[in-house]
């Protein structure tokens, strides 16, 4: 990466800040749930958009290299050569499903696993929900969710699905960023039926609650994949409360070098376990 493709970078970076502001400060605005509150983290808040638009791809781009060439090394040509020439309206579809399941237990284990949950108890921290809080996360939690949808679909030969050599992962990764943001959004709008098939502010909101209803909803754009799994929640109002217990200071430095460290749990601590994944195990979860 040189000094020039860091300030093209962001300067895409800003136009695309920019115009999500202008779309999803407007609806926000119009279709307001919750008045807003004190926005003391918006600086902190722009980092992450900067940050986190501009690491995960760096970070992925050797994992993704090595199972990429692994998987060439082993794949059959013959099935090598079916997906190359499926059509792209099949094989994408089926890129976003391969994605989604991959991305829901990735996203479940860094509910579960108490050391990830430090880096991504981060996401979890706003009290409020807006459109900006999507990429408030911690680089490393990106990098893992990101990884848990791509690897699957990587193996699976469908980054060159289609005759077009990558295309299919990144419109799944587009498609995605763009529906989080949404789903993160300040909006009271309710969808009928529809949010049985898609995820939805309202679906989404579920998953940062801070009440006995949290650890639900992991599914990035698909709820019936909580259905299955026994992890969907979805009553006809919104979450009364947001957050986590956890105090976590709201600034950059000590949220990215914190959960590297994590404090030691002590004797007293024993009687409050950390908070993880408390929706029931089934036949076929990740341990």
């Amino acid at each position: 990466m040189t000094v020039q493709s860091v300030l093209v970078d962001t300067a895409r970076l800003t136009v695309w800040l920019v115009l999500l502001a202008l779309v999803f400060g407007s609806l926000e605005r119009l279709f307001t749930l919750h008045a807003p509150k004190g926005r003391r983290a918006l600086l902190a808040d722009i980092g992450y958009f900067y940050l986190n638009g501009l690491t995960p791809a760096l970070l992925m781009a050797l994992p993704l290299a090595l199972v990429s060439a692994c998987v060439r090394a082993v794949t059959p040509d013959g099935y090598a050569q079916a997906i190359q020439a499926a059509p792209i309206w099949l094989t994408l579809p089926a890129g976003f499903v391969v994605a989604e399941l991959g991305s829901y237990f990735a996203h479940r284990w860094a509910h579960r696993s108490p050391y990830l949950w430090q880096f991504h108890a981060i996401h979890h921290t706003p009290e409020h929900m807006h459109w900006l809080v999507n990429t408030r996360a911690h680089p490393v939690d990106v990098v893992l969710t990101r990884l848990g949808g791509l690897v699957p679909l990587y193996i699976l030969g469908l980054d060159h699905a289609g005759g077009s050599a990558g295309m299919v992962p990144v419109i799944v990764t587009l498609v995605g960023t763009f529906w989080s943001f949404l789903v993160h959004a300040n909006v009271r709008w309710r969808f009928g039926l529809l949010e049985q098939v898609i995820a939805t502010p309202a679906f989404h909101h579920w998953h940062h609650t801070n009440d006995e209803h949290r650890d639900r909803n992991f599914a990035a754009t698909l709820p019936v994949i909580d259905r299955i799994f026994g992890t969907l929640h979805l009553p006809d109002h919104f979450p009364p409360v947001y957050g986590i217990d956890e105090p976590v200071k709201p600034t950059l430095d000590d949220e990215l070098v914190r959960p590297f460290f994590p404090p030691r749990r002590t004797a007293a601590d024993a009687a409050t376990p950390p908070r993880v994944d408390t929706a029931p195990m089934r036949e076929g979860d990740p341990a």
